[in-house]
């Protein structure tokens, strides 16, 4: 698979209206006919960075001199790229902590259910007959008060876990302009878990899912992750990216991830250039403090 070619929705034009619904200056550009775009992220005390995630561009001197000269103007305190490619040739970036995943599973959809069923873990292909056996049903959208009842799951999910998430306002931007759309689980009138996915290109992306603590022997997750592979395949996307892996810090979801088989993506990792040293050093000590 070729990550260059394939699509990044983090690079869409849907991803840019959804900053600018969020109150962030973008930049649409086209260097020498590759497109990007760029975000400014705010930081305390009216500082910017300004942030280029999955591009494809293999970054040159000249080419990055464009997104100087952009940062220069803005008085941004760095520039961080979380590039596809492993080629960056530009001098003065420093390596720094992801914000999207470093590592993801992709599912091959061009593959026969029966093959993506044999590759699975035999208790992830257990788990989805017993769902399916209990009588659970995956829907895809819902009544009006269904963000609702997401937002609430993701939210319990999220605190049983001690992670941060996103402010409500995140996510209801995501929905509510249809850029990403969510998959429920429902099982004797209650839903048990909710997942939001984005449907861009050749891929469909697992971005967000939230779970009920109750019924949990019932494993209506995998049921829905389950029908909603069979649902992109019965679409024509090529791939399902289940977003983000790794053993270390979220061992528990990446177990159940990798239950599903696929294989596994490696992106070359972040990097930031400091456009103004003294206060982006300031500003790396106050990180890692916090």
């Amino acid at each position: 698979m070729s990550l260059a070619t394939q699509a990044q929705f983090l690079q869409s034009w849907e991803w840019g209206e959804f900053q600018i619904r969020l109150k962030r200056k973008i930049w649409r550009l086209d260097i020498n006919g590759e497109y990007v775009l760029v975000i400014k992220m705010p930081l305390p005390l009216k500082n910017n960075y300004l942030y280029i995630s999955r591009s494809a561009v293999k970054w040159t001197e000249e080419k990055f001199q464009v997104i100087k000269d952009i940062a220069v103007r803005e008085k941004s305190l760095f520039i961080r790229l979380e590039p596809l490619s492993h080629d960056l040739l530009v001098e003065g970036f420093r390596t720094a902590g992801q914000i999207q995943p470093q590592k993801t599973l992709y599912l091959d959809l061009q593959q026969d259910e029966a093959s993506l069923l044999e590759q699975m873990h035999p208790k992830t292909r257990y788990n989805i007959r017993l769902a399916a056996k209990k009588g659970v049903q995956i829907n895809l959208e819902h009544k009006a008060e269904g963000f609702a009842v997401f937002y609430d799951l993701l939210l319990d999910t999220y605190c049983r876990k001690k992670k941060n998430l996103h402010s409500r306002e995140y996510y209801q931007c995501l929905y509510r302009d249809h850029l990403a759309k969510i998959v429920y689980a429902e099982y004797e009138g209650k839903i048990l878990c909710a997942n939001m996915i984005i449907f861009y290109g050749d891929t469909v992306t697992y971005l967000h899912g939230g779970s009920s603590s109750a019924d949990k022997s019932i494993m209506a997750p995998h049921l829905a992750q389950w029908e909603t592979i069979k649902m992109a395949k019965s679409l024509g996307y090529k791939f399902y990216d289940f977003w983000g892996i790794d053993d270390q810090k979220w061992p528990g979801v990446t177990r159940f991830k990798k239950g599903f088989g696929g294989f596994e993506v490696d992106y070359s990792g972040a990097w930031e250039y400091p456009l103004n040293k003294f206060l982006y050093f300031l500003y790396s000590i106050i990180k890692k403090i916090k």
